[in-house]
Protein backbone atom coordinates (compact mmCIF):
# COMPACT_ATOMS: atom_id res chain seq x y z
CA UNK A 1 0.00 0.00 0.00
CA UNK A 2 1.51 3.32 -1.05
CA UNK A 3 -1.07 5.63 0.51
CA UNK A 4 -2.29 9.14 -0.25
CA UNK A 5 -0.70 12.50 0.48
CA UNK A 6 -3.16 15.14 1.70
CA UNK A 7 -2.16 18.80 1.90
CA UNK A 8 -4.00 20.51 4.75
CA UNK A 9 -3.99 24.23 4.03
CA UNK A 10 -3.08 26.51 6.95
CA UNK A 11 -5.40 29.14 5.47
CA UNK A 12 -8.62 27.43 6.51
CA UNK A 13 -7.81 23.82 7.43
CA UNK A 14 -9.24 22.45 4.19
CA UNK A 15 -7.69 19.70 2.07
CA UNK A 16 -6.05 21.76 -0.67
CA UNK A 17 -4.56 18.91 -2.69
CA UNK A 18 -4.30 15.13 -2.70
CA UNK A 19 -1.66 13.04 -4.41
CA UNK A 20 -0.94 9.30 -4.45
CA UNK A 21 2.31 8.36 -2.80
CA UNK A 22 4.69 6.43 -5.01
CA UNK A 23 4.95 2.67 -4.75
CA UNK A 24 8.38 1.10 -5.16
CA UNK A 25 7.67 0.17 -8.77
CA UNK A 26 7.37 3.86 -9.65
CA UNK A 27 10.52 4.80 -7.75
CA UNK A 28 12.42 1.90 -9.31
CA UNK A 29 11.39 3.04 -12.77
CA UNK A 30 12.37 6.63 -12.00
CA UNK A 31 15.83 5.57 -10.83
CA UNK A 32 16.37 3.57 -14.00
CA UNK A 33 15.15 6.46 -16.14
CA UNK A 34 17.44 8.90 -14.31
CA UNK A 35 20.47 6.68 -14.83
CA UNK A 36 19.75 6.30 -18.53
CA UNK A 37 19.15 10.03 -19.02
CA UNK A 38 22.27 11.01 -17.11
CA UNK A 39 24.49 8.73 -19.18
CA UNK A 40 23.60 10.81 -22.22
CA UNK A 41 23.31 14.18 -20.49
CA UNK A 42 26.85 14.13 -19.09
CA UNK A 43 28.14 14.17 -22.68
CA UNK A 44 26.12 17.27 -23.59
CA UNK A 45 28.25 20.46 -23.82
CA UNK A 46 27.84 22.97 -21.02
CA UNK A 47 26.49 25.58 -23.44
CA UNK A 48 23.57 23.28 -24.29
CA UNK A 49 22.98 22.51 -20.62
CA UNK A 50 22.88 26.25 -19.96
CA UNK A 51 20.36 26.75 -22.76
CA UNK A 52 18.06 24.12 -21.25
CA UNK A 53 18.36 25.52 -17.72
CA UNK A 54 17.71 29.04 -19.00
CA UNK A 55 14.54 27.87 -20.78
CA UNK A 56 13.55 26.08 -17.57
CA UNK A 57 14.05 29.27 -15.56
CA UNK A 58 12.03 31.33 -18.00
CA UNK A 59 9.22 28.77 -18.05
CA UNK A 60 9.12 28.79 -14.27
CA UNK A 61 9.01 32.58 -13.98
CA UNK A 62 6.19 32.66 -16.53
CA UNK A 63 4.03 30.69 -14.06
CA UNK A 64 4.34 33.36 -11.35
CA UNK A 65 0.66 34.28 -11.27
CA UNK A 66 -0.25 30.66 -10.51
CA UNK A 67 2.66 30.01 -8.16
CA UNK A 68 1.98 32.89 -5.74
CA UNK A 69 -1.54 31.86 -4.60
CA UNK A 70 -0.49 28.21 -4.54
CA UNK A 71 2.22 29.13 -2.05
CA UNK A 72 -0.34 30.86 0.16
CA UNK A 73 -2.66 27.88 0.14
CA UNK A 74 0.07 25.30 0.74
CA UNK A 75 2.18 26.96 3.45
CA UNK A 76 0.61 30.32 4.35
CA UNK A 77 2.93 32.86 2.67
CA UNK A 78 1.00 36.12 2.10
CA UNK A 79 0.46 36.84 -1.58
CA UNK A 80 2.01 40.25 -0.96
CA UNK A 81 5.38 38.47 -0.71
CA UNK A 82 4.98 35.38 -2.89
CA UNK A 83 6.49 37.00 -5.96
CA UNK A 84 9.68 37.59 -4.01
CA UNK A 85 10.36 33.85 -4.00
CA UNK A 86 9.99 33.74 -7.77
CA UNK A 87 12.48 36.61 -8.13
CA UNK A 88 14.91 34.89 -5.77
CA UNK A 89 14.54 31.66 -7.71
CA UNK A 90 15.41 33.44 -10.94
CA UNK A 91 18.39 35.24 -9.39
CA UNK A 92 19.91 32.03 -8.06
CA UNK A 93 19.22 29.99 -11.16
CA UNK A 94 20.70 32.53 -13.56
CA UNK A 95 23.76 33.04 -11.36
CA UNK A 96 24.53 29.33 -11.09
CA UNK A 97 24.02 28.90 -14.82
CA UNK A 98 26.32 31.84 -15.52
CA UNK A 99 29.26 30.63 -13.45
CA UNK A 100 29.12 27.01 -14.59
CA UNK A 101 31.47 27.24 -17.61
CA UNK A 102 34.31 28.72 -15.57
CA UNK A 103 33.61 26.72 -12.41
CA UNK A 104 33.41 23.39 -14.24
CA UNK A 105 36.33 24.05 -16.59
CA UNK A 106 39.28 21.67 -16.58
CA UNK A 107 42.07 22.44 -14.13
CA UNK A 108 45.34 22.53 -16.06
CA UNK A 109 48.18 20.89 -14.13
CA UNK A 110 50.78 22.89 -16.06
CA UNK A 111 53.37 21.97 -18.67
CA UNK A 112 55.43 18.81 -18.43
CA UNK A 113 57.45 17.57 -21.37
CA UNK A 114 55.92 14.52 -22.99
CA UNK A 115 52.65 14.75 -21.07
CA UNK A 116 49.24 16.42 -20.98
CA UNK A 117 47.64 16.60 -17.55
CA UNK A 118 44.42 18.05 -16.19
CA UNK A 119 41.70 17.52 -13.61
CA UNK A 120 38.12 17.44 -14.84
CA UNK A 121 34.98 17.99 -12.78
CA UNK A 122 32.71 15.12 -13.74
CA UNK A 123 29.08 14.66 -12.72
CA UNK A 124 28.36 12.22 -9.93
CA UNK A 125 25.21 10.66 -11.43
CA UNK A 126 21.75 10.86 -9.89
CA UNK A 127 21.08 13.51 -7.24
CA UNK A 128 18.18 13.11 -4.83
CA UNK A 129 17.03 16.50 -3.55
CA UNK A 130 14.77 16.44 -0.49
CA UNK A 131 13.38 19.95 -0.08
CA UNK A 132 11.56 21.69 2.77
CA UNK A 133 8.29 23.63 2.64
CA UNK A 134 9.21 27.01 4.12
CA UNK A 135 10.95 28.38 1.00
CA UNK A 136 10.00 25.52 -1.30
CA UNK A 137 11.34 26.92 -4.57
CA UNK A 138 14.43 28.66 -3.23
CA UNK A 139 15.57 25.60 -1.31
CA UNK A 140 15.12 23.23 -4.24
CA UNK A 141 16.69 25.48 -6.88
CA UNK A 142 19.92 25.64 -4.86
CA UNK A 143 20.77 22.09 -5.89
CA UNK A 144 18.50 21.36 -8.86
CA UNK A 145 19.93 23.87 -11.35
CA UNK A 146 23.63 23.34 -10.51
CA UNK A 147 23.13 19.56 -10.52
CA UNK A 148 21.70 19.66 -14.03
CA UNK A 149 24.34 22.15 -15.17
CA UNK A 150 27.04 19.81 -13.86
CA UNK A 151 25.68 16.91 -15.93
CA UNK A 152 23.62 15.06 -13.33
CA UNK A 153 20.05 13.76 -13.31
CA UNK A 154 17.71 14.94 -10.56
CA UNK A 155 14.95 13.31 -8.54
CA UNK A 156 13.09 15.85 -6.40
CA UNK A 157 11.17 14.74 -3.34
CA UNK A 158 9.44 17.78 -1.93
CA UNK A 159 7.84 18.25 1.47
CA UNK A 160 4.42 16.71 1.88
CA UNK A 161 3.17 20.23 2.63
CA UNK A 162 4.26 21.62 -0.75
CA UNK A 163 3.98 18.85 -3.37
CA UNK A 164 2.65 21.24 -6.01
CA UNK A 165 6.01 23.02 -5.92
CA UNK A 166 7.75 19.87 -7.11
CA UNK A 167 5.18 19.60 -9.89
CA UNK A 168 5.90 23.18 -10.98
CA UNK A 169 9.56 22.24 -11.37
CA UNK A 170 8.52 19.28 -13.51
CA UNK A 171 6.23 21.46 -15.66
CA UNK A 172 8.99 23.99 -16.25
CA UNK A 173 11.52 21.32 -17.24
CA UNK A 174 8.98 19.75 -19.59
CA UNK A 175 8.28 23.13 -21.21
CA UNK A 176 12.03 23.66 -21.53
CA UNK A 177 12.36 20.42 -23.49
CA UNK A 178 14.35 18.41 -20.95
CA UNK A 179 15.17 14.83 -21.96
CA UNK A 180 12.96 12.16 -20.41
CA UNK A 181 14.26 11.08 -17.02
CA UNK A 182 16.63 14.02 -16.52
CA UNK A 183 14.34 15.63 -13.93
CA UNK A 184 11.63 13.76 -12.06
CA UNK A 185 9.42 14.79 -9.16
CA UNK A 186 8.15 11.97 -6.97
CA UNK A 187 5.83 12.11 -3.96
CA UNK A 188 7.20 9.63 -1.43
CA UNK A 189 6.56 8.63 2.16
CA UNK A 190 9.38 8.92 4.68
CA UNK A 191 9.87 5.16 4.55
CA UNK A 192 10.06 5.16 0.74
CA UNK A 193 12.50 8.07 0.84
CA UNK A 194 14.79 6.19 3.20
CA UNK A 195 14.67 3.13 0.93
CA UNK A 196 15.52 5.32 -2.05
CA UNK A 197 18.51 6.85 -0.26
CA UNK A 198 19.83 3.35 0.33
CA UNK A 199 19.54 2.40 -3.34
CA UNK A 200 22.88 2.18 -5.23
CA UNK A 201 21.43 4.18 -8.12
CA UNK A 202 21.37 7.34 -5.94
CA UNK A 203 24.76 9.04 -5.95
CA UNK A 204 24.20 12.12 -3.78
CA UNK A 205 21.53 13.41 -1.41
CA UNK A 206 20.80 17.07 -0.70
CA UNK A 207 18.49 17.46 2.32
CA UNK A 208 16.99 20.54 3.91
CA UNK A 209 14.95 20.09 7.07
CA UNK A 210 15.15 19.38 10.76
CA UNK A 211 18.07 17.98 12.70
CA UNK A 212 16.05 14.82 13.30
CA UNK A 213 15.38 14.55 9.58
CA UNK A 214 19.08 14.99 8.86
CA UNK A 215 19.94 12.17 11.22
CA UNK A 216 17.39 9.94 9.45
CA UNK A 217 18.99 10.72 6.08
CA UNK A 218 22.47 9.90 7.37
CA UNK A 219 21.20 6.69 8.93
CA UNK A 220 19.53 5.64 5.66
CA UNK A 221 22.86 6.07 3.86
CA UNK A 222 25.06 4.64 6.60
CA UNK A 223 26.19 1.66 4.51
CA UNK A 224 26.87 3.73 1.42
CA UNK A 225 29.86 5.85 0.42
CA UNK A 226 27.93 8.77 -1.05
CA UNK A 227 27.94 12.46 -0.35
CA UNK A 228 25.18 14.02 1.72
CA UNK A 229 24.50 17.74 1.95
CA UNK A 230 22.59 18.80 5.04
CA UNK A 231 20.99 22.14 5.85
CA UNK A 232 19.32 21.64 9.19
CA UNK A 233 18.22 23.78 12.14
CA UNK A 234 19.16 27.29 13.10
CA UNK A 235 18.96 29.72 15.99
CA UNK A 236 20.43 32.75 14.32
CA UNK A 237 21.57 35.65 16.52
CA UNK A 238 22.18 39.35 15.99
CA UNK A 239 24.19 41.83 18.04
CA UNK A 240 23.22 45.50 18.08
CA UNK A 241 26.21 47.64 19.13
CA UNK A 242 25.94 51.03 20.82
CA UNK A 243 27.13 52.84 17.69
CA UNK A 244 24.33 51.43 15.53
CA UNK A 245 22.04 53.28 13.13
CA UNK A 246 19.07 52.45 15.32
CA UNK A 247 16.11 53.03 12.95
CA UNK A 248 17.86 51.06 10.21
CA UNK A 249 18.65 48.14 12.53
CA UNK A 250 15.13 48.04 13.95
CA UNK A 251 13.49 48.01 10.53
CA UNK A 252 15.68 45.22 9.21
CA UNK A 253 15.71 43.05 12.32
CA UNK A 254 11.93 43.18 12.70
CA UNK A 255 11.65 41.95 9.13
CA UNK A 256 14.36 39.35 9.76
CA UNK A 257 12.47 38.02 12.77
CA UNK A 258 8.94 37.85 11.37
CA UNK A 259 9.12 37.44 7.61
CA UNK A 260 7.41 34.20 6.56
CA UNK A 261 5.91 34.06 10.08
CA UNK A 262 9.41 33.47 11.42
CA UNK A 263 9.65 30.21 9.48
CA UNK A 264 13.03 30.90 7.97
CA UNK A 265 16.20 28.86 8.41
CA UNK A 266 18.18 32.09 8.69
CA UNK A 267 15.52 34.19 10.41
CA UNK A 268 16.56 36.12 13.50
CA UNK A 269 15.58 34.20 16.64
CA UNK A 270 17.61 35.94 19.37
CA UNK A 271 18.92 39.46 19.73
CA UNK A 272 21.66 40.88 21.96
CA UNK A 273 21.51 44.65 22.35
CA UNK A 274 24.06 46.90 24.00
CA UNK A 275 22.82 48.49 27.22
CA UNK A 276 23.38 52.03 25.88
CA UNK A 277 20.70 51.60 23.19
CA UNK A 278 18.67 48.75 24.68
CA UNK A 279 15.62 50.69 25.84
CA UNK A 280 15.27 52.68 22.63
CA UNK A 281 15.81 49.58 20.52
CA UNK A 282 13.17 47.55 22.35
CA UNK A 283 10.67 50.40 22.20
CA UNK A 284 11.16 50.84 18.46
CA UNK A 285 11.12 47.10 17.84
CA UNK A 286 7.81 46.67 19.67
CA UNK A 287 6.22 49.67 17.94
CA UNK A 288 7.06 48.34 14.51
CA UNK A 289 6.00 44.79 15.37
CA UNK A 290 2.56 46.03 16.40
CA UNK A 291 2.04 47.38 12.87
CA UNK A 292 1.92 43.92 11.34
CA UNK A 293 -1.41 42.68 10.04
CA UNK A 294 -2.03 39.01 10.81
CA UNK A 295 -4.65 37.33 8.70
CA UNK A 296 -5.68 35.56 5.53
CA UNK A 297 -2.58 35.26 3.30
CA UNK A 298 -4.80 35.67 0.22
CA UNK A 299 -5.63 39.22 1.36
CA UNK A 300 -3.16 41.67 -0.25
CA UNK A 301 -3.17 43.74 2.96
CA UNK A 302 -1.93 40.84 5.12
CA UNK A 303 1.71 41.19 6.16
CA UNK A 304 2.02 38.03 8.28
CA UNK A 305 0.12 34.86 7.54
CA UNK A 306 -0.59 31.66 9.45
CA UNK A 307 2.15 29.26 10.41
CA UNK A 308 2.36 26.12 8.34
CA UNK A 309 0.17 24.07 10.66
CA UNK A 310 -1.57 24.26 14.02
CA UNK A 311 0.98 21.99 15.73
CA UNK A 312 3.79 24.39 14.75
CA UNK A 313 1.96 27.35 16.26
CA UNK A 314 1.17 25.33 19.39
CA UNK A 315 4.88 24.55 19.76
CA UNK A 316 5.79 28.24 19.57
CA UNK A 317 3.06 29.15 22.07
CA UNK A 318 4.58 26.54 24.36
CA UNK A 319 8.04 28.11 24.12
CA UNK A 320 6.57 31.53 24.91
CA UNK A 321 4.66 30.18 27.91
CA UNK A 322 7.74 28.35 29.21
CA UNK A 323 9.81 31.52 28.96
CA UNK A 324 7.18 33.56 30.81
CA UNK A 325 7.04 30.96 33.57
CA UNK A 326 10.82 31.33 33.81
CA UNK A 327 10.63 35.10 34.30
CA UNK A 328 10.45 36.49 30.77
CA UNK A 329 8.08 39.33 29.95
CA UNK A 330 5.92 39.43 26.81
CA UNK A 331 5.65 42.99 25.52
CA UNK A 332 2.84 42.56 23.01
CA UNK A 333 0.47 39.74 23.92
CA UNK A 334 -1.58 37.61 21.59
CA UNK A 335 -4.71 39.71 22.16
CA UNK A 336 -3.14 42.55 20.15
CA UNK A 337 -3.74 40.50 16.99
CA UNK A 338 -7.43 39.55 16.73
CA UNK A 339 -6.74 36.81 14.18
CA UNK A 340 -4.33 35.07 16.58
CA UNK A 341 -6.18 32.13 18.08
CA UNK A 342 -4.90 29.23 20.21
CA UNK A 343 -5.70 25.94 18.53
CA UNK A 344 -5.09 27.42 15.09
CA UNK A 345 -2.01 28.12 12.95
CA UNK A 346 -2.62 31.87 13.29
CA UNK A 347 -0.14 33.35 15.78
CA UNK A 348 0.71 37.02 16.19
CA UNK A 349 4.35 38.14 16.51
CA UNK A 350 5.73 38.44 20.04
CA UNK A 351 8.67 40.17 21.72
CA UNK A 352 10.16 38.68 24.89
CA UNK A 353 12.54 40.45 27.25
CA UNK A 354 14.13 39.39 30.55
CA UNK A 355 15.14 36.18 28.79
CA UNK A 356 18.20 34.03 29.40
CA UNK A 357 19.93 30.98 28.01
CA UNK A 358 18.19 28.63 30.40
CA UNK A 359 15.02 29.19 28.36
CA UNK A 360 14.28 27.05 25.29
CA UNK A 361 13.26 30.15 23.35
CA UNK A 362 16.92 31.27 23.46
CA UNK A 363 18.46 27.83 22.92
CA UNK A 364 16.29 25.63 20.69
CA UNK A 365 15.00 26.45 17.23
CA UNK A 366 11.61 28.17 17.41
CA UNK A 367 10.78 28.61 13.71
CA UNK A 368 7.99 31.02 14.50
CA UNK A 369 7.15 34.70 15.04
CA UNK A 370 8.74 35.33 18.43
CA UNK A 371 12.02 37.03 19.34
CA UNK A 372 13.95 37.10 22.59
CA UNK A 373 15.98 40.23 23.34
CA UNK A 374 18.82 40.30 25.90
CA UNK A 375 20.75 43.31 27.20
CA UNK A 376 24.55 43.05 27.02
CA UNK A 377 27.32 45.32 28.26
CA UNK A 378 30.18 44.55 25.86
CA UNK A 379 31.25 43.02 22.56
CA UNK A 380 32.81 40.09 24.40
CA UNK A 381 29.60 39.28 26.24
CA UNK A 382 27.60 39.47 23.02
CA UNK A 383 29.98 37.19 21.10
CA UNK A 384 30.01 34.61 23.90
CA UNK A 385 26.21 34.49 23.96
CA UNK A 386 25.93 34.34 20.19
CA UNK A 387 28.29 31.36 20.07
CA UNK A 388 26.48 29.65 22.95
CA UNK A 389 24.32 27.58 20.62
CA UNK A 390 24.26 24.10 19.07
CA UNK A 391 23.53 25.76 15.71
CA UNK A 392 25.41 28.02 13.32
CA UNK A 393 23.81 29.09 10.04
CA UNK A 394 24.05 32.90 10.06
CA UNK A 395 24.86 35.66 12.54
CA UNK A 396 24.85 39.43 12.16
CA UNK A 397 26.39 42.47 13.80
CA UNK A 398 24.84 45.93 13.50
CA UNK A 399 27.28 48.81 13.81
CA UNK A 400 28.52 51.93 12.05
CA UNK A 401 32.12 50.79 12.63
CA UNK A 402 32.65 48.29 9.82
CA UNK A 403 36.23 47.54 10.84
CA UNK A 404 35.19 46.49 14.33
CA UNK A 405 32.20 44.63 12.90
CA UNK A 406 34.39 42.59 10.59
CA UNK A 407 36.73 41.61 13.43
CA UNK A 408 33.73 40.51 15.51
CA UNK A 409 32.58 38.40 12.57
CA UNK A 410 35.86 36.49 12.64
CA UNK A 411 35.03 35.33 16.16
CA UNK A 412 31.55 34.06 15.36
CA UNK A 413 30.87 30.36 14.84
CA UNK A 414 28.63 30.56 11.82
CA UNK A 415 28.29 29.63 8.16
CA UNK A 416 27.54 33.19 7.03
CA UNK A 417 28.43 36.43 8.78
CA UNK A 418 26.35 39.50 7.99
CA UNK A 419 27.21 43.10 8.79
CA UNK A 420 24.17 45.39 8.87
CA UNK A 421 22.13 42.79 7.00
CA UNK A 422 20.29 39.56 7.69
CA UNK A 423 18.02 36.90 6.21
CA UNK A 424 19.31 37.00 2.63
CA UNK A 425 21.17 34.50 0.45
CA UNK A 426 23.60 35.96 -2.05
CA UNK A 427 24.04 33.26 -4.73
CA UNK A 428 27.67 34.34 -5.17
CA UNK A 429 28.40 33.15 -1.61
CA UNK A 430 28.42 29.61 -0.26
CA UNK A 431 25.33 28.70 1.76
CA UNK A 432 26.59 26.53 4.57
CA UNK A 433 26.45 25.96 8.31
CA UNK A 434 28.39 24.66 11.29
CA UNK A 435 27.56 22.51 14.31
CA UNK A 436 24.06 20.94 14.17
CA UNK A 437 23.11 23.19 11.30
CA UNK A 438 24.64 20.61 8.99
CA UNK A 439 27.42 20.11 6.48
CA UNK A 440 28.24 20.81 2.87
CA UNK A 441 27.35 23.89 0.87
CA UNK A 442 25.10 25.07 -1.94
CA UNK A 443 25.33 28.14 -4.21
CA UNK A 444 28.49 29.95 -5.36
CA UNK A 445 31.30 28.07 -7.14
CA UNK A 446 31.65 26.01 -3.95
CA UNK A 447 28.15 24.65 -4.52
CA UNK A 448 29.38 22.73 -7.57
CA UNK A 449 31.99 20.82 -5.58
CA UNK A 450 29.61 18.32 -3.99
CA UNK A 451 27.74 17.78 -7.27
CA UNK A 452 30.86 16.71 -9.15
CA UNK A 453 33.84 14.44 -8.59
CA UNK A 454 37.40 15.12 -9.72
CA UNK A 455 38.79 12.89 -12.43
CA UNK A 456 42.47 13.20 -13.33
CA UNK A 457 43.72 12.85 -16.89
CA UNK A 458 47.39 11.86 -17.17
CA UNK A 459 48.35 11.43 -20.83
CA UNK A 460 51.81 10.45 -22.03
CA UNK A 461 52.19 12.00 -25.47
CA UNK A 462 55.72 10.71 -26.23
CA UNK A 463 56.62 7.04 -26.08
CA UNK A 464 60.09 7.20 -27.59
Amino acid sequence: MSGTLKVISPVDGSIYAERPLAAWEEVDGALNAARAAQAAWKLVPIAERAALCTRFTEAFVAMKDEIVPELAWQMGRPIAYGAGEVRGFEERARYMIGIAPETLADIDAGPKEGFRRWVRREPIGTVLTIAAWNYPYLIAVNSVVPAVMAGNAIILKHSGQTPLCAERFAMAFEKAGAPDGLFQAIHMSHEMTEKTIGDPRVDFVQFTGSVAGGRAVVKAAVNRFIGIGLELGGKDPAYVRADVNLPFAIENLVDGAYFNSGQSCCGKERLYVHADVYDDFVEGFVDLTKKYKLGDPLDPETTIGPMVRTSAATFVRGQIAQAIRGGAKALIGEAHFPASRPGSPYLGPEVLVDVNHQMEVMREETFGPVIGIMKVSSDDEAIALMNDSPYGLTASVWTEDTEVGEKLGERLETGTFFLNRCDYLDPALAWTGVKNTGRGATLSPVGYESLTRPKSYHLRTQTK
